[in-house]
């Protein structure tokens, strides 16, 4: 159900002395991207965490409530956006929160449209030294032969949205009379599509957390169920089917590599306060995926778990994160 229960902003003025003690916190989720009903789980579980004797929490949901949400701005201390996919992730909803002075946490307008847009954030990852999958790219309507792509990346390939998450669109072809049918699937998602060589390896993911100086958290191993081929929209959210370990089982010398690239792929893209690099590890190297700018935001979420290890609960986490928001 699409519904969110709406806590009514309290004049200032009217404010009980608890509640003038508290920051007022907009959170943020739903929207009208693919990934929304994954944004309106996390922004339930948020919900959950928060302290409430910290914050007076009100939700908006983007897809009705942005005339309230401006409406409302003079009185909101800071935003939280547990929003995911185009007009949630990609810098959209950052700059109307410039806009109306809100401040928030993560990757401003150009971080947020630079991670969310896999052809850019290939440039600037190769750029910054890090390794990535072969790939090209293809537009819809442009001229493709199919041949020439599996000459120059071989097979399997994958094919995926330029922009999205989730794994929404994204196929592992494996013969060259499927690659057609893989790009049309991706294009449902937008006009450009990524084909990239598949690199069959250790999946590992890296967060990283801070502002001027970010800090790595504890790696973790990806280990999706043997019926899904890849991490797909499935197998990262219907729980059991994929085994997550924390730290990842790489050793001390590529765990150090790996979190370096998950440093270096943040500050390339110009995240900030946080940001979550998906990576494979293949023959001793380390390819760099893509770069999540708002990660998924639930208790098991990989990003959480990473925090966890480090020593931060879930309700932790969300402090700090508003911490890095307002400091920012």
């Amino acid at each position: 159900m699409d519904l969110i229960a709406h806590s009514p902003i309290v004049p200032i003025a009217h404010r009980p002395d608890n509640i003038m003690k508290k920051l007022t916190l907009a959170l943020l989720s739903g929207g009208i991207s693919s990934e929304r009903e994954v944004s309106l789980n996390s922004g339930a579980q948020v919900f959950e965490a928060l302290n409430k004797e910290k914050y007076h929490i009100v939700r908006y949901d983007p897809q009705t409530d942005l005339n309230r949400l401006a409406s409302d701005a003079p009185q909101i201390d800071f935003a939280l956006i547990i929003l995911h996919g185009p007009y949630g992730e990609d810098g959209t909803i950052q700059g109307l929160l410039d806009l109306l002075n809100v401040p928030y946490q993560g990757a401003g307008v150009l971080g947020s449209s630079i991670a969310m847009n896999k052809r850019v954030s290939k440039q600037l990852y190769e750029k910054a030294g890090l390794l990535v999958p072969p790939y090209i790219t293809v537009r819809q309507g442009d001229a493709f032969d199919p041949k020439t792509c599996v000459e120059r990346l071989g097979l399997p390939l994958v094919t995926k949205p330029a922009e999205g998450g989730s794994s929404i669109g994204m196929s592992i072809v494996r013969t060259e009379d499927a690659i057609k049918d893989a790009l049309d699937k991706a294009y449902a998602h937008g006009e450009t599509v990524i084909v990239e060589a598949y690199i069959k390896g250790v999946e590992i993911t890296g967060g990283v957390i801070g502002n001027k100086d970010p800090e790595t958290l504890p790696l973790i191993e990806i280990i999706p169920d043997k019926a899904h081929e890849f991490f797909d929209y499935e197998a990262k959210y219907v729980a059991g089917l994929t085994a997550e370990i924390c730290p990842a089982r790489i050793g001390d010398t590529l765990t150090q590599q790996a979190q370096a690239c998950a440093k270096t792929a943040h500050e390339a893209l110009c995240c900030k306060g946080y940001s979550r690099t998906d990576m494979i590890m293949k023959d001793q190297e380390i390819y760099v995926l893509e770069t999540n700018t708002i990660p998924g935001m639930t208790q098991t979420s990989l990003f959480p778990q990473a925090a966890k290890a480090a020593g931060l609960s879930f309700s932790q986490l969300l402090d700090r994160l508003i911490e890095l928001g307002l400091e920012r």
